[in-house]
């Protein structure tokens, strides 16, 4: 046990100094691997006064450096604690998925799939397209999102239709409801608090042999400490918490309960998925050669005539509202025995009709590596899913789904009569080839440099439950 600690210390050690590197480039201690050259290159013809008009947009549109909400001295022990987690299978009712899964750093902090394929998988632990469904399983119902610098204290919600979210009042709206423990500090630690207890994502369906699935749907509180109960039940977790939370070993019983997993969680995923040092972000930090000619044409196009930044707002890149882009509907749907199945959308959260079909923007750091793309994967290119924008309703009538998806499951899944009378929030908009290609550059100025090793530097060798993990 005393060995798989300090490895995972020496993991954390080497993690902190990866994403450490180069921290004066801009405001985040996460800002890794660029350093600014010494010979700065000459400036393009013209290149003042386009920097002039983008910084000029930048300000009108209140577009600064995103503050990454980490601490300046982390807590290791919370960390280590949070990355056994999320990598550990024991969370899940049948020991076969963890968040990870989904969420993968081989594969963007995703899961490479339009759809995801939670428990019961036909192989357990496998990844992206080789991942299957286990008979008689569905889909899960939305796209699993990325889960890129979520820590940032300018987040206020979760999910794709913001059903966790505070309320304005120092607490949290979520379906837990009065449920919800108390003391977790932000919405990405009450966000956590609820895969767990999904039984196509994580707790199992009710034929299934686990004592999760056994619990009544309603009775999240009881599926919670169930889970507790495992963890403490392992040696090694009993030691982590009581080292992260400083509890005696003996009061761990009486005062762990599972927000205490989500807060470790969701500290790993703030520390471990923070990248604010992509070329757009140095330009925001104050380098004007970080952005190419056409990205910054791209970025002035993104924040002008394109509209993008209407929606893909501030410093998040997205203003956390939702929006009817009419995506043509695929997949099991969110409403139990629908015919043909269809997912509402935040209109399932507040029960008000105009907000069917409506769906919370995404942020856009490292885009161009986090495809499929919509809420639910309808797109697997990033040009196409900037297209659709261009013209929602051109791109639901003219959309083929043999075009777009990989997963042939879904192909004959796809419902148009749904949302076809509903009216889409977005109005078209004419760009040239060539200001479409620059638009395009832009969105790739938002991935971080040698983000494939940096993410693949937070998997872990081993878990505390002695569990296989996930990984290519």
């Amino acid at each position: 046990m005393e060995h798989a600690k300090s490895a995972r210390r020496c993991w954390l050690c080497a993690l902190l100094t990866l994403l450490s590197v180069g921290a004066t480039v801009v405001s985040s201690p996460q800002a890794a691997a660029w350093q600014p050259d010494k010979k700065k290159p000459k400036e393009p013809r013209g290149s003042h006064a386009t920097d002039h008009l983008l910084r000029q947009a930048l300000a009108d549109q209140n577009v600064t450096p995103l503050d990454s909400g980490l601490p300046s001295e982390p807590n290791a022990d919370l960390l280590l604690l949070g990355q056994a987690l999320y990598f550990d299978h024991e969370l899940s009712g049948n020991r076969d998925i963890a968040c990870a899964t989904c969420h993968h750093p081989t594969l963007s902090t995703g899961d490479g799939l339009s759809l995801p394929i939670g428990t019961a998988a036909v192989v357990a632990g496998a990844l992206g397209p080789a991942r299957t469904k286990g008979p008689d399983r569905s889909l899960i119902p939305r796209n699993a999102p990325e889960v890129f610098n979520r820590g940032s204290t300018e987040w206020f919600s979760q999910f794709w239709d913001s059903r966790v979210v505070e309320d304005g009042l120092g607490g949290f709206l979520s379906p837990a409801g009065l449920d919800l423990p108390a003391g977790l500090p932000n919405v990405l630690a009450v966000q956590a608090m609820f895969p767990v207890t999904s039984r196509d994502e994580m707790r199992g369906a009710e034929t299934d042999p686990n004592e999760l699935s056994a619990i009544p749907d309603a009775d999240l509180p009881a599926m919670w400490a169930a889970l507790v109960a495992r963890l403490l039940a392992i040696p090694e977790y009993r030691k982590m918490f009581s080292d992260a939370y400083e509890i005696d070993d003996a009061l761990l019983e009486t005062v762990i309960g599972f927000e205490h997993a989500a807060m470790a969680i969701a500290a790993f995923e703030a520390e471990a998925f923070t990248f604010l040092d992509s070329p757009f972000d140095r330009y925001l930090a104050g380098d004007n050669h970080a952005l190419s000619s056409a990205q910054k044409k791209g970025a002035l196009l993104f924040y002008g005539q394109a509209q993008c930044s209407q929606c893909h707002a501030g410093p998040l890149l997205t203003d956390q509202q939702h929006y009817n882009l009419l995506v043509p509907h695929l997949g099991p749907g969110k409403v139990a025995g629908s015919d043909p199945p269809i997912d509402p959308g935040r209109a399932l959260v507040t029960g008000v009709a105009s907000d069917a079909f409506r769906f919370r923007t995404p942020p856009l750091r490292n885009v161009a590596v986090t495809a499929p793309y919509m809420h639910n994967g309808a797109y697997t290119d990033l040009k196409a899913a900037v297209r659709h924008h261009l013209d929602v309703v051109v791109a639901f009538d003219q959309y083929d789904p043999a075009d777009h998806l990989d997963q042939v499951e879904l192909i004959d899944t796809v419902v148009y009569s749904d949302v076809a009378g509903s009216m889409p929030d977005l109005e078209p908009i004419e760009l040239s080839k060539k200001d479409f290609n620059h638009l395009i550059s832009f969105l790739k100025s938002l991935t971080a440099p040698r983000l494939k090793q940096r993410l693949r530097a937070t998997i872990p060798s081993s878990v505390p439950s002695g569990l296989p993990i996930d990984d290519f």
